[in-house]
């Protein structure tokens, strides 16, 4: 009887709750295919991804299909393409970004990450020509995706990174103009970047991972909310017992997601992020988690405190579900991409400070944000630095993706469709930022940094 109401509960998670597998993203390293001629290179990284990924789509739609289970992306993460083409003569690195575009599409995969630079103590040449190439190169490919992290608790925050960034997410929105900005949607800027995370825009295989691996992004906001329905008025206590037994679900579909697929394609298996990663459908919002909490609208007084709940006992029911947690393992509140979200920013219910705000609990507070097209780059970067601050003083991962829509101001809407879903523009200050970012230099690492 346990068993069979074990398969009818999962079959209403699919079904009515919305549970899915965002994510099977396999982890590829190209260390090895570093070369001082950069065509050479190119082919190199070609053939590795198209060998090793040759099967990934085929064996996650099997798996989809014998689980009943969606599974929503199928991507690749390969190792941060700096460190790969500074090895080369080349003085631009747009022919690098192709050459991961060709590869993907060739085997099928929705996106591919790493295109990707790490600056947090400093530039080397090859990290300089990357970042110059950022706007380019998303400007001329269509499921790449590139970050860049500039700051870290041990390091602290390069603010000469973070000038440049600031720069870099401006031009790529204007060189992308014809898509509302696109460009920038596939651009993350981080602080203690992690090595595992299978989510987009921000994936990179790390230097310290296997040669290749797979890793899972699991979802299922709708079900952590139909879980809520049913304690309301409850104590919180309660609250976050149910939110660990609903979190335990979630973790468990996707490790044995994780795990079969990693079988099948006889690599081993990584780790299972357990981020709640929303969609713009309706009753697939961690909005409507919080709302469902007891905040009128997400961005209301209390939703702080709501989040950091939801958060806390997420971790705690799908560690105790899956033996390796990894990635960014935080709930995502990317403004396009959720409905909660999205209707909150049209009623006036959340700014962007309170986003900000909510970036101390989750990792990406700053996601998918569609701003005036007239916001300066200073101010972009002053809104990177703030996050970082974040990140680093409180060991965590933080991350901006910010898009300033050419054209549009407050009050506007974009469409970006698909997963990207639709954003008003959220407003910023019109007060000025440009001397802070003028001075340059790094922020030092604060003083718990030194644990040795």
């Amino acid at each position: 009887m346990n068993r069979q109401e074990n398969i009818l509960e999962t079959i209403q998670m699919i079904a009515e709750d919305k549970l899915d597998i965002r994510t099977v993203t396999m982890g590829i390293s190209l260390l090895d295919c570093a070369d001082s001629d950069g065509e050479k290179a190119r082919e190199k990284i070609y053939n590795k991804i198209t060998s090793y990924a040759r099967d990934l789509v085929a064996v996650a739609t099997e798996i989809e299909q014998n689980l009943g289970i969606p599974i929503i992306n199928k991507r690749i993460s390969v190792t941060p393409i700096a460190l790969v083409a500074g090895a080369s003569q080349d003085t631009d690195y747009v022919a690098f970004a192709k050459t991961l575009d060709k590869a993907a599409k060739e085997v099928g995969v929705d996106f591919i990450g790493g295109f990707s630079a790490l600056v947090e103590k400093g530039y080397t040449k090859g990290d300089r020509i990357l970042i110059d190439s950022i706007p380019q190169a998303l400007a001329e490919t269509s499921v790449v995706c590139s970050s860049v992290n500039i700051g870290s608790t041990k390091a602290g925050i390069n603010m000469d990174a973070v000038a440049k960034m600031g720069e870099v997410i401006k031009e790529t929105a204007e060189l992308t103009a014809d898509a509302d900005g696109l460009g920038a949607a596939k651009l993350v800027v981080f602080a203690n970047a992690v090595d595992d995370n299978p989510f987009m825009a921000g994936a990179f295989h790390g230097v310290g991972e296997a040669d290749v691996v797979i890793h899972v992004g699991v979802s299922g906001p709708g079900v952590v909310k139909r879980a809520l329905e049913k304690v309301k008025g409850e104590p919180f206590d309660i609250v976050a017992e149910t939110i660990k037994t609903a979190a335990f679900k979630i973790t468990r579909m996707g490790q044995l997601v994780g795990t079969l697929a990693a079988e099948k394609l006889g690599v081993p298996f990584g780790i299972v992020d357990l981020s709640l990663a929303p969609t713009p459908a309706v009753g697939d919002s961690v909005a409507y988690i919080l709302q469902e909490m007891g905040v009128e609208r997400v961005g209301t007084h209390g939703t702080t405190a709501a989040l950091a709940v939801l958060n806390d006992a997420v971790k705690k029911g799908g560690l105790m579900a899956c033996g390796h947690v990894g990635g960014l393992s935080g709930s995502f509140i990317p403004v396009s991409e959720d409905i909660g979200m999205i209707e909150a920013v049209e009623l006036g219910a959340i700014t962007i400070d309170k986003l900000e705000a909510m970036t101390a609990i989750c990792s990406v507070g700053l996601d998918m944000v569609a701003i005036p097209g007239k916001t300066t780059a200073a101010t972009l970067s002053a809104l990177i630095a703030d996050e970082a601050a974040i990140g680093i003083m409180n060991h965590k991962t933080t991350a901006v993706r910010l898009i300033p829509v050419p054209g549009m101001d407050v009050g506007d809407e974009v469409e970006f469709g698909g997963l990207l879903g639709r954003a008003p523009i959220l407003g910023v200050s019109e007060f000025s930022s440009f001397d802070l970012i003028a001075r340059g230099g790094r922020i030092p690492a604060p003083l718990h940094s030194f644990k040795n």
